[in-house]
């Protein structure tokens, strides 16, 4: 990035932050800092410690308050074997409670973590965990009900590496912090004390929790060396509202490996990749040009998205290749996946996925009211783009089967209560109330339909799924492996679902919306899954 670029950054940085210019400078020291690596935590004869707890990271050179994972901020690498048996034991020194879920991990309901599974202040949780599917990369994220936003705000998040035979014989880049490179990109807003500033008000409940500054493995811009070759990125969006558009900075192209759930068939390229927040991808960029090159977040149509500075790309980290000769190759094939059975006489479900309308109406005007202009992102590939022209009106939108806008849940209402502002299938989540039951083994299809039409990246606990259509489409080629999380905004996504473990009602599986405001103001739901009875 040219110096003048980047002053240019920090100027409009300081007028959305209101942070004096002059302290915001300070900044300029922190961007030649290294990429900081989490260290890699595996368990230790079947055993594996985490604290919750408070801590503080350096920015602009005053000290802020976060919180991490036996950490000050985020938490160490969760190493994982295929087929070992892990008791986990997670010690809570937070001054209040909190649930830690293993995002991605197929586990019973009682080892999930949803929001039923508390840790008060100063206690414990000890699941175990026997890990049961194939090499991918996962992560580790609160879920409190109603403070899930607020949590990973303040820096809670970690990332779960699956290995196993397959991974173990595939020639990829595999060193760990040196050709195989875990990213988690986040935005933070600190507030005019250098504090992380959030609080949950209509327009947060309606659009989410935006931050302003780019922070990638808890650092402003770093920079990583690594030898002249392929390097692997484990990339995770860890941002609460943010979707994120990634690409590289003189447009060289990426080859996608792997998603949400584990590798894909062959390397997909792509010259930008959209990441909803939650997803993983795992992708190969080629230094062996020798040329430095920046990851870069492109700006994206989303509602309170284009606002400066990212109505700008914005560089998050910087790749410089050393002197060391590298990972030469990149393997043509990767991993045969299971072919999708026929899906014609499955079970089907219905989810619609909906906001208050009073509530939303109210949400955007304050977005308007307080950055000014008219209300650009939800136009062209945004809300009216993607939801209203992409099929959502007619196939399951405003007149779909009735469960649209004209459905249970715009016309609902919610009273003028933000904790129930948003629903699924026309229900605020309530703690201990089951929306179904599913059986151990038999897929489904899940028809999950986006009668707002504002951003909703739907995640389900406890299994891996097959997207069959995202949003009124065929899923693009880099998202028809496995996966957790899927696109829905003003149209239809089906996903093809199969549960391996059984969630009792005391402690059920959740789906809800991963724009983290909207699942802690209601859009989430829990479902039991069970042993199906056997014939005599």
């Amino acid at each position: 990035m040219k110096r003048r670029d980047f002053i240019k950054m920090l100027g409009l940085t300081a007028l959305s932050t209101g942070i004096p210019f002059p302290a915001l400078m300070a900044i300029a020291a922190e961007t030649t800092r290294v990429l900081p690596i989490a260290p890699l935590l595996r368990p230790e004869d079947g055993r594996l410690l985490l604290t919750v707890q408070e801590g503080q990271t350096t920015w602009f050179g005053r000290k802020v308050k976060t919180w991490g994972y036996s950490a000050d901020i985020l938490g160490p690498t969760l190493a994982l074997r295929k087929g070992e048996l892990v008791a986990m034991n997670v010690q809570n020194r937070l001054p209040e409670s909190t649930a830690l879920h293993w995002h991605g991990l197929e586990v019973p309901g009682i080892a999930d973590g949803g929001p039923q599974a508390m840790i008060p202040a100063g206690g414990s949780w000890k699941p175990t965990i026997r890990v049961d599917q194939p090499a991918s990369t996962c992560w580790y994220h609160p879920h409190p009900h109603q403070r899930t936003g607020f949590q990973v705000a303040m820096g809670l998040a970690g990332m779960i590496i699956v290995e196993d035979e397959t991974s173990d014989a595939l020639a990829l880049p595999k060193t760990h912090g040196v050709d195989d490179i875990p990213v988690v990109i986040q935005d933070k807003r600190l507030d005019e004390n250098f504090q992380i500033s959030y609080a949950m008000d209509v327009m947060t409940a309606t659009v989410g929790w935006f931050g302003d500054l780019m922070i990638t493995n808890g650092a402003f811009y770093p920079h990583h060396e690594a030898p002249q070759g392929w390097v692997r990125l484990r990339l995770l969006n860890g941002c609460n509202a943010r979707s994120l558009r990634l690409a590289c900075s003189d447009n060289r192209p990426m080859y996608v490996i792997a998603s949400d759930g584990g590798f894909l068939e062959t390397p997909i390229q792509v010259h930008q990749l959209d990441m909803l927040m939650g997803e993983r991808f795992e992708v190969l960029i080629d230094l062996g040009s020798g040329r430095d090159v920046d990851l870069l977040s492109l700006p994206v149509r989303q509602p309170g998205m284009n606002i400066p500075p990212f109505d700008q790309s914005v560089p998050v980290l910087r790749l410089q290749p050393n002197s060391k000769p590298g990972h030469r190759s990149m393997p043509k094939a990767l991993v045969k996946l299971p072919a999708i059975p026929s899906h014609q006489h499955l079970p089907i479900r219905y989810i619609d996925l909906s906001m208050d309308h009073w509530m939303m109406m109210q949400g955007m005007r304050e977005l308007r009211d307080r950055f000014g202009g008219s209300m650009g992102p939800m136009m062209g590939g945004g809300m009216m783009g993607a939801g209203m022209m992409g099929g959502g009106m007619m196939g399951g939108g405003m007149m779909g089967r009735g469960r649209g806008m004209m459905g249970r849940g715009m016309m609902g209402g919610s009273g003028g209560d933000i904790w129930k502002s948003n629903m699924i299938n026309g229900r605020a989540f309530t703690m201990n109330y089951a929306s179904f039951d599913v059986k151990v083994g038999q897929y489904e299809k899940w028809i999950v339909n986006g009668s707002d039409m504002m951003l909703h990246p739907f995640h389900v606990h406890g299994c891996q799924f097959r997207i069959l259509q995202e949003n009124n489409r065929p899923p693009l080629p880099h998202r028809r492996g496995l996966k957790d999380t899927v696109l829905v905004q003003g149209g239809e996504s089906v996903i093809l679902v199969r549960f391996k473990h059984q969630a009792p009602p005391e402690r059920m599986y959740m789906a809800h919306c991963h724009l983290l405001e909207h699942e802690d103001t209601g859009m989430m739901m829990s479902f039991t899954t069970s042993a199906a009875k056997t014939r005599r």
